[in-house]
């Protein structure tokens, strides 16, 4: 039993080496995976307790180091958006914490959910400090362990189109763009429809992929840290839905007014 212990975890060793040559298909990353599986069951904090994910490795750093950089950067990011609003003089309060909100949006969902949909495929073996934060949030959420094929999707979009879309959206209310509002629209729908996704298929699942009812890793991870994606979007959606109907409103009466005048 020594020897074959020893025999795995050099070929455990060997794959997590080959992983992090980021050249390997998901597919052979896969095969590579259940044949160690099949020797030994890797140890691991997440749910359900049976959840085989061999190639892991765990983190180095604590949740503390993990949280302080997330929560700095995103403060970081929220006072110097303020700072620069309130050196235009014309926006309030709300506006300007709309706009906060979209650069730390562009933040997160281009630079932490950008990488996990770039490396998604060696997470768990990988010690890079972006991949140890997600290890940390799969505590409340295994799928993103798992490659899961949703979340993969769903981070992907997010990225890719909501990351560079929420700082495009900074951008237009700083410089006052006709389009701003369109974007705030566009931008939360999406995040709301993601967010949605996102609770209701876990719920569907049963809440399999976290200790259900977890003060940090159920309720803070999995709970407060996705439901500010419903809430918010959700009260910018309506705000958009104003602004642009009272736009509406004010075009229709101009060309009134003009058909009236000839």
């Amino acid at each position: 039993m020594q020897f074959l212990s020893l025999v795995t975890e050099k070929y455990k060793n060997r794959i997590i080496s080959k992983v992090k040559l980021r050249g390997l298909t998901p597919i052979l990353i896969a095969s590579l995976m259940m044949d160690v599986s099949s020797a030994k069951g890797a140890l691991h904090p997440y749910w359900p307790r049976d959840l085989s994910i061999p190639i892991y490795v765990a983190n180095d750093r604590s949740m503390s180091e993990i949280l302080l950089f997330l929560f700095s950067v995103s403060g970081v990011f929220l006072l110097a958006t303020w700072l620069i609003t309130g050196a235009t003089g014309r926006l309030g309060t709300w506006r300007r914490l709309a706009i906060c909100w979209f650069a730390v949006c562009g933040f997160i969902h281009g630079v932490i959910e950008g990488w996990f949909s770039l490396y998604y495929d060696i997470l768990p073996g990988d010690q890079s400090f972006l991949s140890q934060l997600w290890k940390e949030y799969s505590k409340g959420d295994s799928r993103y362990v798992i490659a899961d094929n949703f979340t993969v999707c769903m981070e992907t979009v997010t990225a890719w189109f909501w990351g560079p879309f929420s700082f495009w959206a900074v951008y237009s209310f700083l410089t006052n763009k006709p389009y701003r509002f369109v974007l705030q629209l566009i931008i939360s729908l999406g995040q709301l429809y993601g967010a949605v996704l996102y609770f209701f298929t876990e719920h569907r699942d049963g809440y399999a992929h976290s200790e259900f009812g977890h003060p940090i890793y159920f309720w803070f991870y999995f709970v407060f840290m996705n439901v500010l994606w419903i809430v918010i979007p959700l009260t910018l959606i309506v705000d958009a839905w104003r602004e642009l109907s009272a736009g509406q409103a004010q075009a229709d009466n101009t060309k009134t007014q003009k058909m009236k005048s000839k």
